[in-house]
């Protein structure tokens, strides 16, 4: 691809501190509210709401049926309607920020009656109809937000350095919900007053609902500021037209989406990337409470996840240029799934010592997580345009509604996998229950290899099947470019 200031390329970047910065905002934002739901809704529906496991499990999949109609219809839209002049997919920033604060504070809300006696059915149907309400509403960001890199610039450089922030912002985002994982427990005491002991010899803590429901709103009203804040910095610099309406375009669409061996492979990569995470971050609140004692972990595991970002983020976009994202991710996954496979092995260890192995290999596995997690969204772009030089057909919104549905069947898998794992363990949800160290052991053996098969799986994947490695990648940036002229001397597309 040749490096002259009129190639199209060239044309549709130039990307400034403000870009980066306002582009991971929505998603550090997003992430305020939405790491609510992947590290401590599922422990506050057992806890305060006193759902069983089971219904929890069976309530995410119809909640992942109605996305499964919910998003494509949102994708098509996307595609479809005329951009305005707030543009195709900026302006959706905007429109989400009040639903999806809104909906957040409603899952964790406790009306009169709900989570007690004699309010089972009513406390389920509340939680399901708050559940999906928050899922429509984090829908209408999330979809136009992963289309929205393919028009902030065409450059395959910057697109890299905007997964990078955009992965950087999500972990800013998911850090805060922590401290109330942390610090929202206080003692179980019996009617005199006296702490209750467990099988295990430690006290009993329990969750406690108004530090969880002060530190939710807290949350949802950053996230909404941050939102109306990140509209105004994003730009559209590739002005694109809706597509026609067509008889069978979306069934068309979609089955170029399944023909595509780099965006099958990237979307099967995300999703169980996105079971994996949120299955950590919420069995760990169990792991962490029950097992170990330490509800400080935490806080002090997301670090040892999420710092290696401080380190990556200066070298991970040159050195995937360099050795290509297969290559690299390929191998960072690989040493995630080892690191927690050795967790796994230490089974039986005594759990005030194993603590800290527990930290050191959650810090090793972060490393590996860390390269996928900061180049996946550049990936997905990568596999959209590989869609369209091969096909010559190009819709943003549709693929990305396909691929955010495959995410959230990832929180299907998650919510089958933490549940499935409480019902196998037997975990005793009622109010005042104690957990049996057989329960315990059963917990943390499934904490750990779970997690391991997850991540192996990811490796296979990215190493066998994944098609776009360095070269091929370098050969789509120069037929991106030949595809651009075109579109802009069709008139399909305005610079």
């Amino acid at each position: 691809m040749s490096d002259n200031s009129n190639s199209y390329i060239s044309r549709t970047s130039g990307l400034k501190a403000k870009d980066y910065l306002g582009y991971a905002m929505v998603d550090t934002a997003g992430c305020l509210v939405f790491a609510l739901v992947t590290t401590l809704l599922q422990k506050f529906y057992t806890d305060i709401f006193h759902l069983s496991p089971l219904f929890i499990m069976v309530m995410f999949i119809v909640a992942r049926v109605w996305d499964g109609i919910n998003d494509p219809i949102m994708g098509r839209i996307c595609d479809t309607v005329e951009p305005g002049k707030y543009g195709r997919y900026r302006k959706w920033i905007l429109y989400a920020a009040v639903p999806l604060s809104i909906s957040a504070v409603l899952m964790f809300l406790k009306l009169p009656g709900i989570g007690e006696e004699g309010h089972y059915t009513a406390t389920c149907i509340y939680a399901t109809c708050t559940y999906i309400f928050f899922g429509m509403a984090y829908t209408v960001l999330q979809i136009p937000y992963g289309s929205l890199a393919s028009v902030v610039t065409t450059n395959a450089h910057e697109r890299s350095k905007l997964s990078v922030f955009r992965s950087i912002g999500a972990a800013l985002g998911s850090i805060p919900v922590l401290l109330i994982a942390s610090f929202a427990y206080a003692d179980r005491v019996d009617g005199a007053g006296n702490p209750v002991i467990g099988e295990n010899g430690k006290v009993i803590t329990d969750l406690q609902y108004a530090p969880v429901i002060k530190g939710v709103i807290i949350m949802a009203v950053v996230s909404c500021i941050m939102l109306l804040i990140a509209f105004t910095l994003n730009k559209e610099r590739v002005k694109t037209k809706p597509q026609p309406p067509q008889k069978g375009a979306a069934k068309k669409a979609i089955k170029l989406l399944f023909t595509n061996r780099a965006f099958i492979g990237v979307t099967m990569v995300s999703m169980l990337l996105l079971a994996g995470q949120m299955f950590t971050q919420s069995f760990y609140t169990y792991l962490f409470n029950d097992y170990f004692h330490a509800n400080w972990m935490n806080l002090a595991t997301q670090a040892c996840t999420y710092s290696p970002m401080i380190i990556f983020m200066f070298f991970l976009p040159k050195l995937t240029g360099k050795k290509g994202k297969k290559e690299v991710t390929s191998v960072g996954m690989t040493i995630a799934a080892l690191a927690n496979l050795v967790l796994f092995f230490l089974r039986g260890m005594d759990p005030a010592k194993l603590l800290w192995i527990f930290l050191a290999m959650n810090f090793i596995s972060g490393c590996g997580l860390t390269t996928l997690v900061m180049q996946l969204w550049a990936m997905v772009t990568d596999a959209i345009d590989d869609i369209e030089v091969s096909t010559g057909s190009r819709e943003d919104g549709t693929a990305y509604s396909v691929f955010n549905l495959f995410r959230k069947v990832g929180q299907v898998l998650a919510a089958i996998c933490v549940n499935g794992a409480l019902l196998g363990m037997h975990y005793k949800y009622e109010k005042g229950a104690v957990q049996t160290l057989s329960n315990l052991k059963i917990m943390y053996d499934l904490g750990t290899l779970i997690p391991a098969i997850m991540f192996g799986i990811m490796a296979a994947i990215l190493i066998f099947y994944y098609p776009l490695t360095k070269e091929k990648t370098a050969e789509l940036q120069i037929s991106k470019e030949q595809k651009l002229r075109e579109s802009y001397e069709n008139r399909e597309i305005e610079i």
